[in-house]
């Protein structure tokens, strides 16, 4: 018997709710069965006109070789940033209406390889190819490469194991399978990006500031990100104090935030190294990183 469970990331990007928001910049390490450790770069591709082939390079980062499935999977953001498979989705009665909304790719592209066993440090090329530009009235599309752990062909009990007669009881071993998910975007036309934040305000939780450290009572700024255009949107935010020197930390981040075209919006939290001090006024931004990485999208004061 497995029991399937998917990482913060494989919500990001694909988007992770609550107080942490998992990349989809930068090589984030996935834990395995082993105690093993996939890196997996870029954390998102997106086809369009001018861009038919992707590479999704991974690495087994562990001391012992790793089994994966490599596949593509249709999977629908919630208003609330969490993210689930489109087939688990339409069976819940809160994201049925949701889920009809997504436009998948996954019959539009092609995958090499399927399955293939990392050796320990040794990168692994997986190609991706755009065998199909849809018509450009059909909107963008999205499916998310899924990357799933397989456990070693050893793993579990015989049948005379399991059934122990001196003890008159069956038992089993659960195996825990773990995966990760990026985003894989096919825009037929130029991409129509924009957003506004909604409901800016400060809050406070049992939260870790930094996604390290042990919870306590954490300064939160929670908000709505509200997407304006029709395609997706995604970049980073920073909260920082106004009028404070240009090389100061900012008190808060959230990078790789995204929003999918089957919502409008979408609920963002995020943790302040500290509470503002009595008078300071904090500055809320939100920087494109997909089509002009670097733009200011939308911006608020607290």
């Amino acid at each position: 018997m497995r029991s399937a469970l998917f990482l913060a990331f494989a919500l990001a990007a694909t988007g992770v709710p609550a107080l942490a928001q998992a990349p989809e910049a930068g090589p984030t390490p996935v834990v395995t069965t082993g105690g093993a450790f996939i890196n997996i770069t870029p954390k998102r591709i997106t086809f369009d006109r001018g861009r038919r082939i992707g590479t999704v390079f991974l690495v087994n980062q562990g001391r012992e070789p790793i089994t994966v499935d490599i596949a593509m999977i249709d999977r629908v953001m919630l208003p609330d940033g969490q993210i689930f498979a489109l087939d688990d989705a339409v069976q819940r009665e809160d994201a049925k209406a949701v889920a009809a909304q997504v436009k998948s790719a996954r019959d539009l592209l092609q995958l090499s390889p399927r399955r293939v066993t990392l050796q320990p440090n040794r990168p692994q090329t997986v190609r991706i190819r755009l065998a199909t530009l849809p018509d450009a009235a059909g909107g963008e599309r999205r499916s998310h490469l899924t990357i799933t752990t397989l456990p070693p062909r050893d793993t579990g009990a015989t049948p005379e194991q399991a059934a122990n007669p001196a003890r008159n009881e069956l038992s089993f071993q659960i195996t825990a399978v773990y995966g990760i998910s990026i985003p894989v975007i096919v825009r037929p036309a130029d991409p129509d990006v924009s957003a506004t934040l909604q409901g800016v305000r400060l809050e406070f939780a049992e939260a870790s500031p930094d996604g390290r450290a042990e919870p306590r009572r954490t300064a939160v700024v929670a908000l709505d990100l509200v997407r304006g255009g029709a395609s997706s949107v995604y970049g980073n935010f920073e909260v920082r104090v106004a009028g404070a020197k240009k090389d100061a930390e900012p008190l808060g981040l959230a990078r790789g935030v995204a929003v999918y075209p089957e919502v409008a919006r979408r609920a963002v939290r995020i943790p302040l190294s500290r509470a503002p001090a009595p008078g300071e006024t904090l500055e809320v931004t939100f920087t494109d990183d997909d089509t002009s990485p670097g733009k200011v999208l939308a911006k608020a004061a607290l």
